[in-house]
């Protein structure tokens, strides 16, 4: 895991949600699943309740015109590091 993936879904992001640092949100939306970078994911069960809602409201892309092409959920979910699962 990248520190450039997001924690909820783990969409790989241009610029690093929580910072360089790692531990500085930079209140960012995520394209992906629309979390806002250290509100809704502030803690490991914040995150995770994130991700449930998101999942079970059908994964839709906050920004779909940033969606790729050949987009997988289930390999980018892949990229959320083993503590957020």
């Amino acid at each position: 895991m990248s520190k450039q993936n997001c924690k909820v879904c783990g969409f790989y992001n241009d610029a690093p949600p929580w910072g360089e640092d790692g531990d500085s949100p930079t209140f960012e939306i995520c394209p992906c699943c629309g979390v806002e970078f250290g509100n809704e994911d502030y803690t490991k069960e914040s995150t995770k309740e994130y991700r449930k809602k998101w999942i079970d409201g059908g994964a839709k892309w906050f920004n779909p015109r940033e969606r790729p092409e050949k987009w997988n959920l289930e390999e980018q979910l892949k990229n959320i590091p083993s503590e957020f699962l």
